[in-house]
């Protein structure tokens, strides 16, 4: 296979993915253990298969197609000190996704084993791609489920009891989906294999944009939380009760919001009150009860955290409750890896590589959070916009991407970073 026919096939599952979990808006809804999310994983292995890679999947699900031409079975390797490197994403979405927030990883690192195949590079160490699980939490709530309970950052007995929209637990999810939930837990003999990943991902901003160039190099993960803030109230008449006489839980949740947009300007932080539920939602009752959740990031935890405290001072004089369901703390990922990662693609004359922090939380911060040594990549995307059906790439900085990767496996894979 030439260069030109490994971009080309970069072109080709591309064009293969675009239909799967597409609604009516542009976007995709591809949430984890459901028909969709069935059709991804079968993609993800007759790729693999038709690579000649052995696809192997670990406690929770996460699948991993291993590439090993050396000396007896990737476990041997990683016994004699060859510890594997992987790369790889997500496929799932979040509801009305765009296209490229996962995807673009994995389309891209199947693209770079072709293109390494390709040069005929023969890796001194197993290398695989990966497809982690349910990383967007849009369907149980808790984002980088596959990593988490891989790592044991989500305890597995927590990962069963989380429940959907329609009240379907993460067990019977499983269940459904023909998995046994009883299997699910940290996975040592997985972790095992992994020395070193990298994950490659579209940026989700416009830096690449600003500093024209096309790839660039992450730096760390700002702390980043989800909270759940419930507000009672009481059920009455829209038209009969008068002002003075209404607990009315919408008050307290309409302070939360715009008291999130107030403090995280004063802190130099990002918040969002992104989800709302309403009892009992009619258009002429007032409300009894009001949840609504918060994501809150920034560059010091010191902030974000000084943040949410007044929110919950001032949720709190509305008699609400708040829970906090995710904590993530900075997460820097591994500087030698980094600059491993920029000295290759620095000698370059093509590539730029600047280095780039994110508010964005991925499954490579999962297991650096880990002790796995880890880096990233990000692809410049001209809109700025992620999370939205305006998430883009341009398919030259795609094919530049899946050449930046190639490169990184290619000097990763001939020894331990």
């Amino acid at each position: 296979m030439s260069t030109a026919a490994a971009l080309a096939a970069f072109d080709r599952m591309w064009a293969d993915l675009d239909p799967v979990g597409r609604v009516g808006s542009g976007g995709y809804r591809r949430f984890a253990w459901t028909r969709e999310d069935a059709t991804l994983r079968e993609w993800f292995a007759g790729e693999a298969a038709a690579r000649g890679l052995d696809v192997v999947e670990d406690r929770v699900g996460n699948q991993w197609a291993w590439w090993w031409d050396g000396p007896g079975s990737v476990d041997d390797a990683v016994r004699a000190g060859h510890t594997g490197l992987v790369i790889g994403s997500h496929l799932d979405s979040v509801p009305d996704g765009g296209a490229f927030d996962g995807p673009l990883g994995v389309v891209s690192s199947f693209a770079a084993l072709d293109l390494l195949r390709a040069g005929g590079v023969a890796p001194s160490r197993p290398v695989a791609v990966a497809n982690f699980v349910d990383e967007e939490g849009a369907r149980f709530g808790i984002a980088c489920a596959g990593s988490r309970v891989l790592t044991g950052a989500l305890p597995a007995d927590r990962a069963r009891a989380l429940t959907d929209g329609d009240g379907v637990t993460y067990a019977e999810a499983l269940a459904a989906a023909g998995r046994d939930p009883e299997a699910l837990g940290r996975d040592e003999e997985t972790l095992a294999r992994v020395g070193a990943f990298v994950e490659l991902h579209v940026e989700q901003g416009r830096a690449l944009v600003d500093l024209d160039a096309p790839v660039a190099v992450a730096s760390d993960i700002w702390p980043h939380g989800r909270w759940r803030f419930d507000f009672p109230g009481e059920a009455n008449h829209a038209g009969t009760t008068r002002l003075e006489d209404r607990r009315d839980a919408m008050l307290g949740y309409a302070d939360l919001v715009l008291a999130a947009r107030a403090g995280a300007t004063d802190r130099g932080c990002v918040a969002t009150v992104g989800k709302v539920a309403v009892t009992p939602g009619g258009v002429n009752a007032i409300p009894s009860h009001v949840t609504g959740w918060l994501d809150a990031r920034g560059p010091e935890e010191a902030q974000v955290e000084a943040l949410v405290a007044d929110l919950e001072g001032r949720a709190g004089q509305h008699g609400a409750e708040v829970v906090r369901e995710s904590w993530t703390p900075t997460t820097r990922f591994d500087a030698a890896l980094a600059d491993r990662l920029r000295a290759v693609l620095g000698s370059s004359d093509e590539l730029s590589v600047p280095v780039l922090g994110t508010g964005a939380g991925h499954d490579a911060g999962i297991l650096a959070g880990a002790g796995i040594p880890t880096a990233m990549l990000f692809v410049r995307n001209p809109t700025g916009v992620s999370h939205s059906p305006a998430e883009h790439a341009e398919t030259p900085d795609c094919h530049a991407g899946v050449e930046a990767l190639a490169a990184c496996v290619a000097d990763l894979a001939a020894g331990q970073p």
